[in-house]
């Protein structure tokens, strides 16, 4: 059964258990949902109103853009599950086995490119976010700043996947490429949201 399919509370039971699936990926790419649904929510609060007419095609273009991202998110999340069974399975294979390495490296190559995914559609939704701080409905800026650090913090936990798996990697130039992207991703990105947020923030301080 799909993660996405159970409700709030199931979905919280399961994460709090031992089970190896979902874990911090699929709780990051959650977050990067809700993140993102809130900037929806922002700019569905702001279409149609007269005072924001100038950017109605912009705010249009958010809602399409958001409405993907929200999709691709949701979806992430049973995809971290499912990358993440061969890795679990391969830490199960006995080390003298000769095909262990090879099993090992493509897992782990495997359960990177999810997270690295996951955190570079938080990319887009803290662009959206920093947009709607701009153009979006002053009554709803509160939730932009709420959007956006909850997208933060599901490029961050989804980061720590990609670390782990790359640690482990016996191929160092797909590890060093996997790490770079992230470390950038995270360089650019967790700054707009820290401004963002601090734009925000300052509205009501």
């Amino acid at each position: 059964m799909s993660y996405t399919k159970k409700s709030c509370n199931d979905f919280i039971e399961e994460l709090s258990s031992k089970a190896a699936v979902p874990g911090g990926g699929g709780a990051s790419a959650l977050a990067g949902a809700v993140g993102t649904a809130l900037g929806s929510m922002v700019a569905n609060l702001t279409t149609g109103k007269e005072k924001y007419a100038v950017f109605e095609d912009d705010i249009q273009k958010i809602l399409k853009e958001t409405k993907e991202l929200q999709e691709k998110l949701m979806r992430l999340i049973d995809e971290d599950a499912e990358v993440f069974l061969p890795l679990s399975k391969a830490y199960g294979i006995p080390k003298d086995d000769p095909t262990r390495d090879e099993i090992m490296e493509k897992a782990l190559v495997g359960a990177s490119e999810v997270p690295l995914e996951i955190m570079r559609a938080c990319a887009d939704a803290i662009k959206i976010h920093k947009e709607l701080s701009e153009k979006g409905s002053v009554m709803a800026m509160s939730d932009v700043g709420a959007g956006v650090v909850l997208c933060k913090a599901a490029m961050q936990g989804a980061s720590m996947n990609v670390y782990i798996n790359a640690k482990s990697m016996k191929n160092r130039k797909v590890a060093a490429a996997v790490t770079d992207e992230a470390n950038k991703l995270l360089e650019e990105y967790c700054r707009i949201a820290d401004e963002v947020f601090a734009s925000v923030k300052a509205r009501y301080s």
